[in-house]
C-alpha cells in the first residue's frame, strides 16, 4: 500500500516546494475612464513582491513613472517613455505612486500597493500634501483603500 501512495506524496511535495508564480496586472492609461478624465485604469493595483504591472498607453499621448520620495526604500524611480508600454517590476514590499508626468497636474496618478504597504505608507501619506490638488485628491481617496 504504501509503494501505491509513494507516486502521489512525491507529486505533493514537488508541488508545495514550487514556488507562486509571480503575477501580472494590467493598467490602461485613459483619456477618459470611469474616474474621470486622465486616469490610469484600475487606479489602484494590489500586487504581491516580483509580480509586474504592465502600464498600456490605451489613448496616445501618456506615459507612466513613479514618483521619488513615493516608493520603498530600496527601489528606484521608473520613467516610461511616451506612448508606450511602461513595465514595472516590483520587488520591495510597500506602495508605490505612479504618474503621467504631461497630465500628473490634471490627477492622472495610481497606487500600486505591494504586499503589506506599512513600510512607507506613512511617508507617502506625507508626500501627497505636496502634489497638485486633483492627483492629492485621487491619491488621497486611493489611499483609504489601501490595506
Amino acid at each position: 500500500m504504501f509503494l501505491k501512495l509513494l507516486p502521489m506524496v512525491g507529486a505533493a511535495v514537488l508541488i508545495a516546494a514550487t514556488p507562486a508564480a509571480a503575477g501580472e496586472h494590467v493598467v490602461q492609461m485613459l483619456n477618459r475612464g470611469a474616474g474621470g478624465a486622465m486616469v490610469f485604469s484600475p487606479a489602484l493595483v494590489q500586487a504581491r513582491p516580483g509580480d509586474t504591472i504592465r502600464f498600456v498607453p490605451t489613448d496616445p499621448g501618456h506615459n507612466a513613472e513613479t514618483i521619488a520620495g513615493m516608493i520603498p526604500a530600496g527601489a528606484t524611480v521608473q520613467r516610461g517613455p511616451m506612448g508606450r508600454e511602461f513595465i514595472l517590476r516590483v520587488a520591495q514590499p510597500g506602495v508605490y505612486a505612479v504618474k503621467c508626468a504631461p497630465h500628473y497636474s490634471m490627477g492622472m496618478v495610481a497606487l500600486v500597493q505591494v504586499g503589506p504597504a506599512s513600510s512607507n505608507l506613512e511617508a507617502v501619506r506625507t508626500a501627497v500634501a505636496r502634489t497638485p490638488p486633483l492627483a492629492r485628491r485621487r491619491f488621497t481617496e486611493m489611499l483609504t483603500r489601501v490595506r
